[in-house]
């Protein structure tokens, strides 16, 4: 896993989804590709680590050959485990410097998180694209779904393709009797988190759950996939199968427009990034924090099923090297340059210069202490 080997320039944009590495490691992610030109080269040498967030690893792997490229003394190793998986092993310390996921600090995670990190949390957003609603539907190229039909497709409620309220979101459709059949998270997942908060906040009559990082309990049925990778598997494996990953993994699959109102909006990452332009910061998380409550009701344009993915980190790191070489990755990913290469590597909607400016001075008080 952790031979390094060079790749053609070339191969930056198709790394996408196909990547044969579990663990993206600088030597995997083409380290000498020269990705990143001068603008992120900031001198620094050591290794840090992270994990989480796995709708994240196509613009992960572009940050890392990046930054790496213009940073030759430098390693960024990360591991997609979820979003879960990466805040669990942020707040347990050991061996992973930053942690990225699809949903912020709360409650006792985020009081361990500051207890971890000896005050305040920095969590700053990094990635924003749709959720797609993924299918696959012999004879079906194009599908318009209202949140409150989605709710029933994933709850269960709506049995076949050829129901009435699927019909109705498809005027002159020629909709097959074929069996629904949904895919979900089977792991804690910020990508399910953000999607159950859209169908309950769109379509709460129908989606009576709030919005969770764990599939609910109370809706019974379907297959569980394990990580964003399992469920687009398991949806393009079978005929009449539903399911919600982030739109950069969903491959040659369908994606469904969400019908708002009188429109119906495909996933793109412009619709993606008007929710945040409408969104508010959560109170208390701290003033380090820009962590957003997303607005999912907005029918200006917008794509409701938003994910918007953080870099959680520290404001100090027990010695230099790890200190500068996170201040300097996670400026990297927020600035112009990487917020680009994200944008061509998976498809996400850049971070507007306005918010770059307000979280930049955050990551750089990051320093060493403690």
């Amino acid at each position: 896993m952790k031979t390094k080997r060079r790749a053609p320039r070339a191969r930056l944009a198709a790394i996408g989804v196909a990547t044969s590495c579990a663990l993206f490691l600088a030597g995997c992610g083409a380290a000498n590709e020269g990705g990143g030109s001068s603008e992120g080269g900031s001198g620094v040498s050591g290794t840090i680590s992270g994990a989480g967030a796995s709708s994240q690893q196509a613009a992960m792997q572009a940050w890392i050959a990046g930054f790496t490229g213009a940073n030759s003394g430098a390693t960024v190793n990360y591991d997609p485990v979820g979003s879960g998986g990466g805040r669990t092993q942020f707040i347990q310390g050991g061996q992973i410097a930053f942690a990225g996921s699809d949903a912020y600090l709360k409650d006792e995670q985020l009081t361990q998180a500051r207890t971890r990190c000896g005050g305040q949390v920095i969590e700053v957003p990094n990635y924003v694209s749709p959720i797609a609603v993924i299918y696959k539907l012999d004879g079906v190229q194009n599908l318009n779904l209202s949140p409150a039909t989605a709710a029933g497709l994933f709850k269960g409620q709506i049995k076949t393709w050829n129901d009435p309220k699927v019909a109705a979101d498809n005027p002159g459709v020629a909709l097959p009797a074929t069996a629904v059949s949904p895919v979900h998270r089977s792991d804690e997942s910020g990508t399910t988190e953000n999607f159950t908060d859209f169908l309950n906040k769109a379509a709460p009559s129908v989606w009576t759950d709030e919005g969770d990082g764990e599939w609910p309990k109370t809706v019974a049925g379907g297959e569980a996939a394990q990580g964003t990778s399992g469920v687009v598997g398991a949806v393009g494996q079978g005929n009449g199968t539903i399911g919600y990953a982030d739109a950069s993994q969903a491959g040659q699959l369908g994606k469904a427009n969400l019908k708002l109102g009188t429109q119906n909006v495909a996933p793109t990452a412009e619709a993606a990034a008007k929710i945040l332009e409408e969104s508010k910061r959560v109170e208390g998380q701290g003033p380090t924090s820009f962590a957003y409550e997303l607005n999912r009701t907005s029918t200006a344009g917008a794509y409701p099923a938003v994910l918007v993915s953080y870099l959680i980190a520290c404001p100090q790191y027990p010695d230099q090297a790890q200190a500068d070489t996170v201040k300097a990755f996670l400026n990297y990913v927020v600035s112009d340059q990487g917020q680009q290469a994200a944008a061509q590597a998976a498809g996400s909607a850049p971070l507007s210069a306005t918010l770059r400016g307000q979280i930049t001075p955050v990551i750089d008080q990051i320093k060493v202490g403690g």
